[in-house]
């Protein structure tokens, strides 16, 4: 770029320190650091009005990348967040950035570099002169551009300063770059401005390293408190949280802390394996790592980027292959010269992604100019961490928390052990007094839990209960003697992984009869040695199988009898019993003896009442059989009647119904006969008589010979009509079929409501029923007939009952009755429902529907007896299934189920498994859809 005549004329245009202090503003309005980058180069790249403005940022490596941009209008790429190799800049060019101060301005289309430096660097001092000393550009660099897009380019260098240091020296941080895709020109007050502005950018980002300094030194002291204050919580401290903090501090996987003289060892996080021969030792244990630690100067911490590296820790490396651990930070733990313990914190490996502006591989063919800027990404797999000089100074200060903390809590355990030796010789001094008086409230609970009940298993279980935590033994039974040679343990207390003796008896002939004179009289026996005791060699036997080594029997008696024996066993040791424990044994043995007496008592007035209960309740067994009795010959009385007064009335009918329906044949056939000789006659007399002529037009002929066929046609119907109904008849009373044997169980609901077709038409206040047949393909069903024709009937006409109720309280309302039939899936029983779309009814009314003498009727409509006979057709003539589902405003349903085969029973668990309450509401909303329809 060169300078053009235009400068004094702009320059007088533009107020250059306004114009620097707007964009000084911008850029100063905060601290953080992407802020103030952003607003950078908006504000130069709007100052210039160039196509592209950006922040280029060297790397510890000499790369560089694009860390913040401003593009005008998409004229030039983007490149935020590309990086370039450091072969890009060389070192040369860096040097004079930071010697000079060196600004460049590159003119791509005339092929020329101009370098305008702010002092020299021969004399340090700084120029008077802001002239730009031009020169040919190195084709190659004019290549690099022009593969870029840009005719005229503009660098200025960023420098850092430390601020808390005046004698520091600059470093490069980085460079400000304008780039134009045409020529452009720049001016000498352009040039001067822009290195204000950068030197602004310098300062502001000094200013923000130093607030991101301070932010984290505050969230390092942060974190040292909280650690702190986990560490100080005696007497519990906080080892395991505390561990847990700092490793997350240092952003670690895992961690441990190592206490040497306890050898307690605590973990968080991913560990180390070791191999299986190793893996019984604690690394921290391990001589490699102990003689590694011990090389390790007190305040020294070691910051170990890739233990695979390191040559003290190759045998232990091992361990680690399995983790992703890759980095180690190990903190030794001294309290004043004390080697006292160790932490160790884990950082992973992790994997990386570059994104360059092209490929940067270093050979020879890549030094060429670079002439395509494709993104290529570049991954690293399995970097090391790096350990940061923060992460050690954090290191430094927890270790002297840590330290503190073990030695506190170290100091506070032996101190505790002083106590508890104090304690314990006032525990001794005081162990008398509270066992006396712990001695005194068994006994008096004991008294009252025998007052309070009188169940004998309680009272005995209550007592070996509170006397063997007393006494401190291993076991404490009661055993019964049933009589001078047998008894057995009724109940038992167990302290410990010994075996159960309860229902153990005792040997036969093992001990000599007059024991049990003696313990009547109130004999002691105590075992203090199983071993040397004088026993016999059958007792010894017996009380070792049982691992018995001392032994307390106390006899309990009721009045000069004795009842049992009560035994306390030591089994881990022999023992001494104390006078003050055979005391409290005999006062227990004491309250036993009245409680047994107390629940015998109880348990013989108990026995005469549940005696008396037992007759009551055989009573009231007989009672409902005889009612139930009762119903049943009512209701088989009531059919029997009905049954023969149907097949009576059918009988009756039947006769003149032959009658006519055996003649009707013939009737029709004289008719036939006659209307023909009629028509041969007036075929062949076309002019009979006057007195002729007149009878034909008086009794219209034509007419009667038409008609006269339908009549006795309508004559044939009606005969087979009452046929029909006579075999309905017949069909229904069914007397000659009471046995057992298959049936059309369709023909039953058809004859049932033949005979309530009375009742389905319509009348004048009543809509009539409308009927859906949903009938399946059934098999003929062996069963009482007579009594399923009964069910349908009852269910029929309840249903009709609430129908016509319903119709009376709704003029809009339509009756509706919906039978289905369907054989299981398994073929082993039949369902058969009735759903109609009455008022339903409520679930208390639902509850008793199958009580007998139950009804919801008026008074003189109902007896209670139809459902309730219909449930013992069903469930205990056929071993079936009846069920009902309704509510209130949708209607009812019945299902009723038998089986195929009269072996098997319907299991009522197993059908309501398959049909539970919700699927019944469901196919009662199907059978209410049938009926809609």
């Amino acid at each position: 770029m060169a300078f053009t005549d235009r400068a004094c004329a702009l320059q007088q245009t533009f107020d250059s320190e306004g114009i620097l202090h707007k964009m000084t503003n911008q850029i100063r309005r905060s601290l953080e650091l992407p802020e103030i980058l952003t607003a950078t180069v908006a504000e130069v790249r709007g100052f210039l009005g160039t196509d592209r403005v950006m922040v280029y940022r060297f790397d510890t490596d000499d790369s560089g990348e694009v860390i913040a941009e401003s593009i005008h209008e998409q004229r030039l790429p983007s490149l935020l967040g590309l990086h370039f190799p450091a072969g890009d800049i060389p070192q040369q060019s860096r040097e004079l950035f930071i010697t000079a101060r060196q600004r460049v301005i590159v003119d791509v289309t005339n092929g020329k570099i101009g370098l305008s430096p702010l002092y020299s660097p021969e004399t340090g001092q700084f120029l008077q002169t802001e002239d730009t000393y031009y020169r040919q550009v190195d084709p190659c660099h004019i290549q690099y551009l022009t593969a870029l897009g840009v005719q005229s380019s503009f660098v200025v260098p960023i420098l850092h300063r430390d601020l808390k240091e005046r004698s520091a020296k600059p470093q490069l941080w980085g460079l400000l770059v304008s780039h134009h895709s045409q020529p452009r020109s720049i001016l000498p007050w352009e040039l001067k401005l822009l290195q204000q502005v950068a030197d602004q950018v310098e300062i502001a980002i000094a200013q923000s390293n130093l607030l991101s300094e301070a932010r984290s030194q505050q969230k390092q002291q942060a974190l040292i408190n909280q650690i702190a204050i986990l560490l100080n919580q005696l007497p519990t401290i906080q080892f395991p949280t505390a561990l847990e903090s700092t490793i997350k501090a240092f952003d670690g996987i895992g961690g441990r802390l190592y206490i040497e003289q306890s050898g307690e060892l605590y973990t968080w996080g991913e560990q180390p394996k070791l191999p299986y021969e190793l893996n019984s030792i604690v690394i921290e244990q391990h001589p490699v790592w102990q003689n590694w630690i011990a090389d390790c100067k007190q305040g020294e911490v070691l910051a170990i980027p890739d233990l695979y590296k390191e040559a003290h820790l190759r045998v232990l490396a091992v361990g680690f292959q399995p983790t992703k651990i890759r980095g180690i930070l190990v903190i030794p733990l001294y309290y004043r010269n004390s080697f006292i313990g160790v932490c160790s914190i884990f950082r992973p490996e992790f994997d990386t992604e570059i994104l360059w502006a092209g490929r940067c591989e270093e050979n020879q063919r890549h030094r060429l100019p670079q002439l395509s800027f494709e993104v290529w990404r570049e991954q690293k797999k399995g970097q090391a961490p790096q350990w940061k000089p923060e992460d050690i100074f954090l290191a430094q200060a927890l270790s002297y928390h840590f330290s503190m903390a073990i030695q506190q809590q170290q100091m506070y355990q032996q101190v505790q052990v002083l106590n508890t030796s104090l304690e314990q010789r006032v525990q001794e001094q005081t162990g008398e007094l509270e066992k006396s008086l712990l001695f005194t409230k068994v006994i008096k609970q004991i008294t009252e839990q025998i007052r309070s009940t009188l169940d004998l298993k309680i009272t005995l279980q209550t007592i070996v209960q509170e006397v063997r935590p007393l006494l401190n033994s291993d076991r404490v039974l009661i055993f019964q003697i049933l009589d001078e040679s047998d008894g057995e343990v009724i109940v038992e207390e167990i302290n410990g992984n010994y075996p159960s003796v309860l229902g153990i008896k005792a040997p036969s002939g093992c001990f000599p009869n007059e024991y049990a004179h003696l313990y009547a009289h109130g004999r002691v026996r105590t075992i203090n040695d199983v071993s040397t005791a004088s026993l016999s060699d059958c007792h010894r036997e017996f009380l070792v199988n049982l691992q018995v080594q001392a032994n307390l029997i106390i006899p309990i008696n009721m009045g000069t009898q004795l009842w049992g024996l009560l035994i306390a066993h030591q089994c881990d040791a022999p023992r001494n019993w104390q006078d003050a424990e055979i005391e409290l044994m005999l006062q227990l043995a004491d309250q036993a003896g009245i409680a047994i007496q107390q629940a015998q008592l109880y348990e013989q007035s108990h026995t005469a009442e549940n005696q008396a209960k037992a007759k009551a309740q055989q009573l009231e067994r007989t009672l409902s059989e005889l009612r139930q009795t009762q119903t049943q010959l009512i209701q088989n009385e009531k059919m029997s009647s009905l049954g023969q007064l149907v097949a009576g009335v059918a009988h009756e009918i039947n006769n003149p119904v032959n009658f006519i329906y055996g003649n009707l044949s013939y009737a029709n056939d004289y008719t036939q006969q006659l209307l023909k000789l009629l028509r041969l006659y007036q075929s062949h007399y076309s002019q009979p008589n006057n007195e002729i002529s007149s009878l034909e037009k008086a009794i219209d002929v034509d007419f009667v010979a038409e008609d006269l066929p339908k009549i006795i046609s309508s004559m044939q119907v009606g005969a087979d009509r009452i046929c029909s109904i006579v075999q309905s008849l017949r069909n229904f009373s069914r007397l000659d079929e009471a046995e057992f044997k298959p049936v059309d169980l369709h023909e039953g609901i058809d004859n049932t409501l033949l005979i309530l077709q009375h009742r389905l038409k319509s009348t004048v206040n009543f809509p009539g029923v409308k009927v859906v047949k949903d009938y399946g393909e059934l098999p003929v069903v062996r069963c009482y007939a007579g009594q399923m024709n009964q069910v349908f009937m009852n269910i029929l006409s309840n249903a009709l009952d609430a129908l016509e109720m319903h119709a009376e309280k709704n003029e809009s309302f339509i009756p509706s009755i919906c039978i289905s039939t369907r054989v299981s899936a398994d073929h082993s029983f039949v369902l058969i429902r009735i759903a109609d779309n009455g008022p339903g009814m409520t679930d208390e009314v639902k509850k008793r529907i199958f009580d007998p003498f139950y009804t919801t009727k008026p008074v003189g409509k109902g007896t209670g007896l139809g459902l309730a006979i219909s449930y013992q057709i069903i469930v205990e003539k056929h071993g079936g299934v009846i069920e009902c589902v309704s509510e209130l405003d949708k209607g009812t349903e019945f299902w009723m189920e038998i089986a195929l085969n009269p072996q098997c029973k319907v299991n009522s668990q197993y059908i309501n498994s398959l049909l539970p309450t919700f699927e019944m509401v469901q196919v009662k909303t199907n059978s209410q859809n049938l009926i809609n329809q």
